[in-house]
């Protein structure tokens, strides 16, 4: 061989390995709406990235991924999700309830999206059937909007005596109507009188904590809110400092020390998130994934809490209950 030859076959050998890497697909970017906080939500945050590992997508190595927080603004949301379409995420996960959904449907037609919501999906408008979405978006229906009024009956279970039941709800939300249409029938039907608090703010809900200080309720229901979850330590100390029994909508209440929790397996259900988002990169359309109802819904019950607050709890609901926490 010439060794002009010889050196422009060197020279193409040297150069191989970076016009390979240049070929290569560059690494999937997804998208993570929510609108809460980052650290109250790490759990989940946790059980999506499993459901992805299962699907065989791990962050950092093959699927990179973008966090957008709103931090109970959900004014942010519709930005944020505006901002992740921009720049052309391969998939949105919208997660943290449907405001997140909708903010991320009116951002874009054309990018996958997979919410975690606790709304009705088809009469929100977020997909057409449950079993054949249509469009772009798809998800986890956790029907927690549903469980407010099984949440007061199991509240009045755990303190027959209660007559004065506070519940606070963030105003303005799918969850806060549902409930006030069902909350007033249970409540009738308990023989019950209800104190509806409002809070869609951090300012409003501490506002909320000096006022059942005042108020000094028989009992307490914290229904559905993100912007309730960030605070889930002030609000199981709260009610334990007001010896005021309480009762919420995850486990994650009754690990801090809360009474009781009836809600979604939220754990599943990130799961079940993470997952479909991985399918959808393999090259499955969300149109044709049916949305997932989650059907395990837990009661977990914290005896610890019941003891301090003077409580037995009825051997009805030690049968019910998923977890007690001892």
């Amino acid at each position: 061989m010439r060794r002009r030859d010889f050196m422009i076959a060197v020279s193409a050998a040297a150069s191989w390995p970076f016009a390979a890497r240049a070929q290569q697909t560059p690494m999937p970017v997804i998208g993570f709406l929510n609108s809460a906080w980052p650290a109250p939500w790490a759990p989940r945050v946790a059980a999506f990235k499993i459901g992805l590992g299962q699907v065989g997508y791990v962050e950092g190595q093959n699927v990179a991924i973008e966090y957008r927080w709103a931090e109970g603004n959900d004014d942010r949301l519709a930005e944020l999700a505006r901002d992740l379409a921009a720049r052309g995420v391969a998939v949105i996960a919208a997660t943290g309830g449907g405001r997140s959904a909708r903010a991320a449907k009116r951002a874009t037609a054309n990018i996958p999206i997979v919410f975690t919501a606790g709304i009705d999906p088809v009469a929100s408008g977020l997909v057409a059937t449950l079993n054949r979405p249509g469009g772009n978006v798809t998800g986890i229906s956790l029907l927690s909007s549903e469980l407010t009024a099984k949440r007061l009956e199991i509240l009045h279970d755990l303190v027959p005596t209660a007559e004065n039941i506070a519940v606070l709800v963030n105003p303005g939300t799918a969850v806060a109507e549902f409930d006030a249409a069902s909350l007033p029938v249970a409540a009738n039907r308990l023989g019950v009188r209800l104190n509806v608090l409002k809070a869609s703010s951090e300012r409003e809900l501490d506002r909320v904590f000096a006022s059942l200080a005042q108020q000094r309720p028989d009992a307490l229901l914290v229904s559905s809110s993100p912007l309730f979850e960030s605070r889930r330590e002030q609000l199981v100390a709260l009610a334990a400092r007001q010896a005021v029994p309480a009762i919420f909508d995850t486990r994650y209440y009754s690990e801090a020390g809360g009474l009781a929790s009836y809600g979604p397996d939220y754990a599943i259900a990130y799961r079940e998130a993470g997952a479909y988002v991985g399918r959808i990169l393999r090259g499955a359309r969300p149109a044709d994934l049916p949305v997932v109802q989650l059907s395990k819904i837990e009661l977990v019950l914290n005896a610890k809490a019941a003891k301090a607050l003077g409580l037995t709890i009825p051997p009805s609901l030690m049968v019910r209950a998923d977890e007690v926490i001892e």
